[in-house]
C-alpha cells in the first residue's frame, strides 16, 4: 500500500513538471508573437518622429526664405524710392546740357552735311535768267531747342544766299519820288504790283503833285483805280493822304515814322517800304509774302505783322533791314510762293526746314517758277538798269495783253 501511495506521488509530480514544462515551451512560443507588435509600434512612432523633425525643418526653411525675399523687396524698395527723388535732378542736368550744347551741335551738323547750293548766275541781256539746279535730297531740318546763336546764323546765311539769287532785287513798284511811291504803295493793297504799275501812270499824269490829288474830284480818281479793286477805298484814302501832306507837311512825304503812320490808309508797312526806299532809312517790309516766308524758315512762331517786325530785326543788323525785305519778297513771288513751293528748284531748299511741303521733282518745280525765273516779264514798266542787266524783262503797260 505505502508504495502504491508513492508512485501515484511521483506521477503526479511528472506530471506536473510536465504541465510547467509545456507551459513554458508555450510561453516561449507565445513571446515573440508580442515581441513583434511591440517592434513594429516602434518603428512606426520613429518613422512619426522623423516626418514631424522633417516637416519642422521644412517650416523653417520656408520661413527663412519668406524673411529673405522681405529683406530684399524692402531693400529694393528703398532703391527704387532713392532713384525716384533723383531723377528730376538728372533730367533737369541732362536738359540743360542737351538745351547748351546738343542743340548747337545738331544745327552746326546739319548744315555741314547739306551740300552748298549752286550759285545764281544770270547772264546779261537774256530773256531768262538761270535756274539753279535740282537742290540736294539731303535738307536741314529745323533742330528742335535751336539756341539763339544758331538761328541767327542760319537766318543770315539764307539772306546771303538769297542776295546772290536776287542781287537786282528792288521794290516793284514804279515811283519817281516819294509822292509817287507812298501812293503806289497804298494802291498796292489786296492786289499786284504790276496791276498798280499799269494802274499809276494815268494816275500820277493827271495829278502829278499832292495839291493836285488833293483837289480832285473823286469819282474821276475812282474810275481810274477801278483796275486795281476796293478803288472807292483806295481813292478815299489817296486824296486823304494828299490833304494831310498839303496841311500838315507842305506838300512834302515827311521822312519819319511817326509822322508817316499818321496819313490816311499809311501804316508801318507802307512807311518802311517809303522809308526804306524814297530816303534810305532802313526798315523792315512785313507783307503776306515775307510772313509766311520768315514762318516757314523757323525764324519766328508770331502771326502779328509787328510782333514779326520785331523779332527779324532782331536777327540781322539795321543795315541789313531793307535789303533782307527785298531778298524775302521776291523769292516769295518768284519761287516760294503760298500753294505750292516750287521746292526742287529752290536755291535755299538746303537750309529750309520746310523743304517738302511743295514741289520737289527739279522738272515739275520750273514750272511753278514766275516772272525772269520763268522767262517771263517783271512786275515794274520801268524797272531799275540792274534789273535789265540781268536778263529781266519790263512788264507791259495796261491794255497791251
Amino acid at each position: 500500500m505505502g508504495e502504491q501511495v508513492s508512485d501515484g506521488g511521483r506521477k503526479t509530480a511528472e506530471a506536473a513538471r510536465t504541465a510547467a514544462a509545456a507551459g513554458s515551451a508555450s510561453a516561449k512560443k507565445a513571446a515573440p508573437a508580442r515581441k513583434a507588435p511591440a517592434k513594429k509600434a516602434t518603428a512606426q512612432k520613429d518613422t512619426a518622429q522623423k516626418a514631424a523633425a522633417k516637416k519642422s525643418a521644412a517650416k523653417k526653411s520656408a520661413a527663412k526664405k519668406a524673411a529673405a525675399k522681405k529683406a530684399a523687396a524692402k531693400k529694393a524698395a528703398a532703391e527704387k524710392a532713392v532713384a525716384e527723388k533723383a531723377a528730376p535732378a538728372r533730367k533737369s542736368a541732362a536738359k540743360k546740357a542737351s538745351g547748351k550744347k546738343a542743340a548747337p551741335a545738331k544745327s552746326s551738323a546739319a548744315l555741314k552735311k547739306a551740300p552748298a547750293p549752286r550759285k545764281q548766275v544770270v547772264a546779261p541781256k537774256k530773256a531768262t535768267a538761270s535756274v539753279p539746279a535740282a537742290p540736294a535730297k539731303t535738307v536741314a531740318a529745323h533742330p528742335q531747342g535751336e539756341s539763339r546763336t544758331a538761328l541767327v546764323r542760319r537766318a543770315r546765311r539764307i539772306n546771303r544766299e538769297l542776295a546772290e539769287v536776287y542781287p537786282y532785287a528792288h521794290p516793284e513798284l514804279d515811283f519817281e519820288n516819294p509822292f509817287q511811291l507812298v501812293v503806289a504803295t497804298v494802291l498796292s493793297a489786296q492786289t499786284t504790283d504790276l496791276r498798280v504799275n499799269q494802274t499809276t501812270p494815268a494816275l500820277f499824269a493827271k495829278y502829278p503833285a499832292p495839291e493836285d490829288l488833293a483837289a480832285a474830284n473823286p469819282e474821276e480818281v475812282e474810275e481810274i483805280l477801278r483796275p486795281t479793286g476796293f478803288f472807292r477805298a483806295k481813292t478815299k484814302s489817296v486824296i486823304g493822304l494828299s490833304k494831310a501832306l498839303v496841311e500838315q507837311f507842305g506838300g512834302e512825304v515827311p521822312g519819319r515814322l511817326e509822322d508817316l503812320v499818321k496819313l490816311p490808309g499809311v501804316g508801318r508797312k507802307t512807311a518802311f517800304v517809303v522809308l526804306g526806299n524814297a530816303f534810305g532809312r532802313p526798315g523792315i517790309t512785313v507783307d503776306t509774302h515775307f510772313q509766311r516766308l520768315v514762318r516757314r524758315w523757323k525764324w519766328t512762331d508770331e502771326s502779328d505783322p509787328d510782333k514779326i517786325e520785331a523779332a527779324v530785326g532782331a536777327l540781322f543788323p539795321k543795315s541789313d533791314w531793307t535789303d533782307l525785305s527785298h531778298h524775302v519778297i521776291w523769292h516769295g513771288r518768284r519761287i516760294c510762293h503760298a500753294r505750292k513751293p516750287a521746292c526742287g528748284a529752290c536755291p535755299i531748299a538746303p537750309l529750309c526746314p520746310a523743304y517738302g511741303e511743295g514741289e520737289t521733282d527739279p522738272e515739275k518745280a520750273k514750272k511753278l517758277l514766275k516772272y525772269e525765273k520763268a522767262g517771263q516779264p517783271g512786275q515794274r514798266l520801268k524797272p531799275p538798269q540792274a534789273y535789265l542787266d540781268a536778263g529781266g524783262r519790263p512788264a507791259p503797260p495796261l491794255g497791251a495783253g
